[in-house]
């Protein structure tokens, strides 16, 4: 598949309604004379664990303040519900859950008395809170802990916190942004499964920024952003499957003259990225026995595998996501 189809993908697919839990039509966002979003245009299906993925100044982060209200595009709209998150910032912050990239949790109070605060913020009271309160501790197993002080937990049950306060006035649809930020991998992989058992047990929209690869391969869809731009949309496996075969790297002391080695003995185009040298083949493996064997003095090393999310974005921008993050504007984050 071409990358004009693949970013062609950003039209709502047809499993989302007539009126999408989110709906981002030709978002705009500048900073003086950086566009940090370039019209972003998307729909995200009621009960849907939708992504956006993409480097460090990507527009991730951007598009996640204005959905929460936190900032006013420069142009086009956004909705979450039907309700305009510009005209109707309190219709929209009736409807949505919020987890922050850094903690919004107050760690000089306890587990309980966090949670209790923060549904008074949304006028719950009495038994209504209490039960609840209760609820969100037992989901996220968190009774036993509820009267630790929060700066006392470890990194994983404090986002544990962040999701049952985000969680407590049953919200429609669930905002995080960069939800995992700081957890190791265990705790990341905890993360995700209580995600999922949100949106299972009670139909909430989950919409996520991220740049771990394994977070995006649990959404339903994946938006993958770069440098302001909508340059893919689509289900994970059908994004990896458009990569075409394998994924061969190919590294060698001098990677120009590799590459034009590679064209003129084994007829094979490669794509220098990051001083590697990139192909994709549908019998990979097969592959680096002939690249060793023709050009074993120019060879350091070559590697294979299934295309991942990252391969995706590579073949579509021609940047790892390294090299994508380190050149964005300031502004566009």
């Amino acid at each position: 598949m071409s990358t004009a189809r693949l970013a062609a993908t950003d039209a709502a697919p047809t499993s989302v309604t007539a009126t999408p839990a989110i709906a981002v039509d030709a978002l705009v966002q500048r900073y003086g004379d950086r566009t940090a979003l370039g019209g972003i245009s998307f729909a995200v299906a009621p009960g849907e664990l939708f992504g956006l993925l993409g480097p460090n100044g990507g527009g991730k982060s951007t598009l996640f303040r204005i959905l929460a209200t936190l900032q006013r595009p420069t142009g086009g709209a956004a909705r979450i519900e039907g309700h305009d998150v510009v005209a109707d910032p309190a219709g929209v912050r009736r409807r949505i859950g919020i987890v922050f990239q850094h903690p919004s949790v107050d760690g000089k109070l306890t587990v309980e008395e966090n949670l209790r605060h923060h549904g008074r913020l949304h006028g719950l009271r009495g038994a209504d809170l209490r039960e609840r309160i209760e609820r969100q501790l037992g989901r996220f197993g968190l009774g036993d802990r509820r009267r630790d002080l929060v700066e006392k937990l470890s990194g994983g049950l404090a986002r544990r916190v962040e999701l049952a306060k985000g969680l407590l006035p049953q919200p429609s649809v669930l905002l995080l942004d960069e939800p995992s930020t700081g957890l190791d991998p265990g705790a990341r992989r905890d993360l995700l499964g209580h995600l999922a058992e949100v949106r299972a047990q009670e139909g909430t929209t989950v919409l996520l920024t991220t740049h771990h690869m394994d977070e995006a391969e649990r959404c339903d869809r994946v938006a993958v952003l770069d440098r302001g731009r909508l340059v893919a949309l689509d289900a994970p496996g059908t994004l990896k499957a458009a990569v075409g075969g394998d994924v061969v790297v190919i590294q060698g002391r001098d990677p120009a003259r590799l590459q034009a080695r590679l064209r003129e003995r084994l007829r094979l185009e490669t794509r220098l990225v990051d001083g590697t040298l990139r192909l994709e083949h549908p019998r990979g493996h097969e592959l680096v026995r002939e690249v060793v064997e023709a050009l074993g003095d120019d060879v350091h090393s070559v590697s294979v595998g299934r295309p991942t999310l990252e391969d995706v974005f590579v073949r579509l921008t021609g940047r790892t996501f390294f090299d994508a993050g380190a050149e964005a504007p300031e502004g566009a984050r």
